[in-house]
């Protein structure tokens, strides 16, 4: 038995298979530093895996980051994450995890508003996350593939990203 409340998400009315995904420029934190990039300048080279995920710390973050790194994803396309950690969060988890990943920082939860993926967090005023999500992006920013968590906590269907991936690349 799970030692915490599986909690089911309010609808949502997120970007889907077929839209073009709005772009953005923030912060994309690597193992050495970070820089303001927009999501256009990563799909100008190829096709992207942006990963909406819970906070730097969280277990979600945790599961979610270990499984595409065991996946090997990025030897396929650009994949990047996004949370409302800071920069310097970013940075420590790179680190201790050894992620060859990088993560856009968007402390405000815009882009996840944007997206239609945020979650208010229980208890706290005005504050939220994004819920997890994962969006399979072609080189025109047309999403090819889209999940967004119904609960939480949730996890995509790892094969089913991995399939769409494979179709795409």
């Amino acid at each position: 038995m799970p030692e915490f409340d599986v909690v089911d998400l309010p609808e949502t009315d997120h970007v889907d298979v077929g839209d073009t995904a709005p772009d953005f420029t923030r912060p994309l934190v690597n193992a050495e530093y970070w820089e303001d990039v927009s999501l256009s300048e990563l799909t100008d080279d190829g096709p992207v895996l942006l990963v909406f995920y819970t906070m730097d710390g969280a277990f979600p973050a945790t599961y979610m980051w270990n499984e595409i790194r065991d996946r090997s994803w990025g030897e396929k396309l650009t994949v990047v994450g996004l949370s409302i950690s800071s920069a310097y969060e970013h940075k420590t988890l790179i680190e201790e995890r050894g992620m060859e990943y990088s993560l856009f920082s968007d402390p405000q939860n815009g882009v996840a508003a944007d997206y239609g993926v945020e979650n208010d967090l229980d208890g706290m005023a005005g504050v939220s996350e994004a819920r997890p999500a994962v969006f399979l992006l072609d080189g025109d920013r047309t999403v090819e593939y889209a999940w967004v968590a119904s609960e939480w906590p949730d996890f995509p269907d790892y094969d089913e990203v991995e399939a769409a991936i494979d179709d795409l690349v």
